[in-house]
């Protein structure tokens, strides 16, 4: 049997979702730029090949691709969509955007977007109070936070109220907070655990580092798949062999020596994540990163050398590799 089929409860949400779910980031205009179709197409492939988790975002301007993507779908999937926004209305917009653009009465998961630490949910309680109040009025299945963050992560294992904890984890570290710091894998999956102990359904983002752990393919998918209160794994996908070859993974039938090929890769990075620190710039020995006409950094493919010593240095993991 596909053990992607093999549905897993996400905490105590009632929703049973694969053990690997599709990060619709990808396909987008921000990364790969697909077409509607192309993405479209992508995303069905993964759904028809047993897969029924995806996520998504308000500012990722996915939800078209998926819109097609579930035309003629025998079964609904799980769908996980977050937004940036702070106030009521911002979180009352994109549930409504979501829901529309969806074509979906009901969103089974809304998420406050990158929540950071204590002072940041502060100053986002009405956006969380929406999201309250879509749940009860039956908008919304379960409710949570993303966080690369494991102050955020840890402030929400406490919240009686919320469902569900989007964390960021990798065997390396990559992209982990602490309030003002970095953070660190242990710290990061102490505070997963707790969230699931407490009843929170936990589904784990980034863990190939954002494509730069993707050469320690097996490696970078055992830490964070036998992780102790991971319900699933979100991964972005690019291409169909990505998909085959995870499903592989996930049958115990993957040659354990497996290394994706990414000799046609190159670092990429987010410019709505970059914050301008330059900490990159000042990594980059071959002098491959520059300011951009926005002041923010970005990569001259011509000079990168693809070495990802980069994206470690970054405060946002905004440095990934496509």
């Amino acid at each position: 049997m596909n053990e992607m089929m093999n549905k897993k409860p996400l905490g105590r949400t009632g929703l049973y979702v694969t053990p690997v779910g599709f990060g619709v980031l990808t396909v987008g205009k921000t990364q790969l730029n697909y077409s509607v179709s192309e993405g479209a197409a992508l995303l069905r492939y993964a759904l028809d090949s047993g897969f029924n988790f995806l996520d998504t975002a308000q500012y990722y301007e996915t939800y078209p691709y998926i819109r097609e993507a579930l035309k003629g779908l025998p079964f609904d999937p799980v769908i996980s969509s977050k937004c940036l926004g702070s106030s009521y209305e911002d979180m009352k917009e994109a549930v409504e955007e979501a829901r529309i653009s969806l074509n979906r009465d009901v969103i089974d998961i809304f998420l406050l977007h990158e929540m950071g630490g204590r002072e940041d949910f502060q100053e986002r309680q009405g956006a969380w109070e929406y999201l309250l109040e879509a749940k009860a009025k039956g908008l919304v299945k379960a409710v949570g936070v993303s966080a690369h963050d494991v102050q955020a992560v840890e402030i929400a294992a406490g919240m009686e109220e919320l469902d569900v904890v989007f964390p960021l984890i990798n065997y390396r570290g990559l992209g982990i907070r602490n309030g003002n710091g970095f953070g660190t894998k242990e710290q990061m999956a102490e505070a997963i655990r707790k969230a699931s102990d407490n009843g929170k359904g936990v589904f784990a983002m980034k863990a190939f580092g954002g494509g730069n752990l993707a050469v320690d393919y097996k490696t970078a998918l055992d830490y964070v798949r036998y992780l102790p209160g991971v319900d699933s794994i979100m991964v972005g996908f690019g291409y169909r062999h990505e998909i085959d070859r995870i499903i592989e993974y996930m049958e115990d039938r993957l040659d354990p020596d497996y290394r994706p090929d990414v000799s046609k890769k190159r670092m990429f990075i987010c410019q709505g994540d970059c914050m301008g620190c330059g900490a990159c710039m000042k990594r980059c020995s071959s002098k491959a990163i520059f300011w951009n006409q926005n002041g923010l950094a970005d990569i001259d493919p011509n000079l990168c050398v693809t070495c990802g010593y980069c994206a470690p240095v970054c405060p946002e993991r905004a440095i990934i590799m496509l």
